[in-house]
This record gives structure tokens, sequence and C-alpha cells, in this order.
């Protein structure tokens, strides 16, 4: 029997609404973004977000209803993103699906951002089917995950620092270009050289696939600092694509490493950071040469949407996975 998920979206700064036709047909998926409104601070400013969230949330809702052609009663359940995130946008994303959910009489599910993340691959690959390993790569998370199932997910690596968007949007700043970091720092990069200079990729001693990206970043800022005290001039798209060229090798290296390890004859990518052009060539031509096929979503589905997160709720829908009225906002959701 077809089912239609409402899903909702408010971890950061994107209030969005989405109606899925059995997880993977996207009916309708509304975002509305608040980059401008943080561009001026250089980041996300939370209680920004949190009131930006309120004021926008019920038109969201109802557009993506209007525009999916149905009704709340037409749905059949609302999943919504209950953690990690900010706490204060989760909360209003929380709350709202709980009232519907309550008014409607229809069931509520509560989604890991995260999960929602790798699921968007499921709606642009409908041939895409577990077991694969994804890599999820955003400003707040920087996670290897083997998906074992629908609902059944392995942390195989995970950042010990910052996450590789966070690295993004630091050294965008640092170069002056803005925020968000990521598209301005690809755009840039394939301007400039790659080998100019000569970056950390880490390795940790223990053995993990573990991420850090700390050092790369102070690298990068130690070098700029040195220059600029030498009055050396520096070429900023020769800056942005070697640190690019560091970043890049070392979550390729790693993923195509615990997907060898897992078995996996598939990786895919997801979160923001998955719609930078040379991490998906990349991991694309290093991935096959190991016999490994690469599948990545649009962008439109690599940044926060909603979309993801009703895909999500649809397989939870089918284990009955659901959350109680008293569902909480909780920023630090283990996956």
């Amino acid at each position: 029997m077809d089912k239609l998920i409402l899903g909702i979206e408010s971890s950061c700064d994107e209030t969005a609404a989405a109606v899925t036709l059995n997880g993977r047909t996207v009916l309708s998926s509304i975002i509305n973004t608040q980059i401008d409104i943080h561009k001026k601070y250089g980041g996300v400013v939370p209680e920004i977000a949190s009131r930006c969230h309120i004021n926008a949330i019920d038109a969201v809702l109802d557009e993506a209803l209007e525009a999916a052609g149905i009704t709340l009663q037409d749905i059949d359940a609302i999943a919504v993103t209950c953690g990690p995130g900010l706490v204060g946008a989760l909360l209003v994303g929380v709350s709202e699906a709980k009232a519907l959910a309550y008014a409607a009489g229809k069931p509520l599910i509560g989604v890991h951002h995260i999960k929602g993340h790798i699921m968007a691959n499921l709606i642009e690959h409908k041939e895409l089917t577990p077991p694969f390993v994804c890599l999820v790569a955003s400003g707040g998370h920087s996670h290897i995950v083997n998906v074992k199932d629908y609902t059944e997910f392995e942390i195989l690596a995970r950042t010990r620092d910052d996450a590789a968007g966070e690295a993004f949007d630091k050294i965008s700043r640092v170069l002056g270009l803005g925020y968000p970091g990521g598209p301005l720092i690809d755009t840039l990069a394939a301007e400039g050289n790659e080998n100019a200079a000569e970056f950390p990729r880490v390795t940790l001693s223990d053995g993990s696939l573990d991420f850090s990206f700390s050092g790369v970043k102070t690298a990068v800022i130690n070098y700029l600092h040195n220059a600029e005290q030498k009055g050396e001039e520096i070429n900023k798209a020769d800056i942005a694509a070697s640190f690019q060229a560091a970043v890049t090798d070392v979550l390729c290296d790693h993923t195509i490493a615990a997907a060898k390890k897992a078995g996996s004859e598939i990786i895919t990518l997801a979160g923001g950071v998955a719609a930078n052009s040379v991490l998906r060539s990349k991991m694309t031509k290093r991935a096959g040469a190991e016999g490994i096929k690469v599948l990545y979503p649009p962008p439109v589905l690599c940044t926060d949407n909603a979309a993801m997160i009703a895909c999500c709720g649809y397989y939870q829908l089918l284990k009955d996975d659901f959350a109680p009225l008293t569902l909480n906002a909780s920023p630090s959701l283990k996956l």
C-alpha cells in the first residue's frame, strides 16, 4: 500500500518541508534558506536561525502540501529531524511536527539528521539498495557509515576534531571569500594549482580511519601568516586548490579503505561537501580503480532538505519505529 510521508527539517539554517511517496518519489520539496541572513556574520548564528525557523515554518509546510496536491489528512506519517543540530533550531521543527501529529492524529517519526543525508542517495538512485558504504561530509559531520540495511547503520570512522565542511568554512573566512565556504573554495580552486603548497594529509597513528582536519586548517593559516610577515604575494586560488586537494585526498583514501574493509562494492556521498566537484571526480576515479562504484545525489539533495527526512521516515514507518509525542530535540544525538 502506498505511503505518503511529510518530512520536516530545521536542524541548522534551512527550514524545509517535503512530501514523498513510498520514500523515494518526491512529490514536493520546499526549502527556505537563511544563507543571506547569516552571511554578514560569517556563519550561522543559532538564535537568529531559531527565530527565522519560527517565522518560516508554517508557510513552508503549507507550500509543501499544496505543491504535492494533498492535505494533512492524506499523510500517513510525519517525520522530523530530532537531532543532531542546533538545539533551538531543532526545537522549532520538532514542536511543529508534534503539534501536527497530535492535531491530525498521525504517527510521529523522529529522524536522525545523518541518516537522512544518507537516504538522499536512495531518492536519486532508484536502483540503490543496501548494503553500501557512505561518506557523510558536511559543516557539522564527517562520518564513514556502513549502511547494512535501510534502518541499520554502523559508523566505521568519524572526525576527531573539525568536520570537513567546517574546515572549508574556516579557510574561506581566512581567505576573505565569505560564507558558506565550500562552494566558494570549490569555484576559486578551479583557477588555482593544487600543487602550489603542500598541506598535511593526516593519518592517525592508531591505524584508525578517523579524520582530523584541524591540522590542515592550522597549516593553511600559518602559511598565510608567514607569507604576510615576509611580504610575499599570496595567490588565493592556489591556496584554495592546495587546501581542497589535501582535504579531498584524505576523504577519498579513508572512505575507499573503509569500503574495502567492509567488502562494499558501492560508495555513496552525502552532505554539503558531497557537492564538491573535486571530491566527486577524485572519489569516482580512485574508487573505480579498485572496482568500487561511486554514487552521489544532486547538489540540492546534498544540502539540508526535508525530502531526505521523509525518505528515512518511510523506512522507519515500515518497521513501526514511531516516536511518542514527548519527543524532544537532541542536539548531540548519536547515530
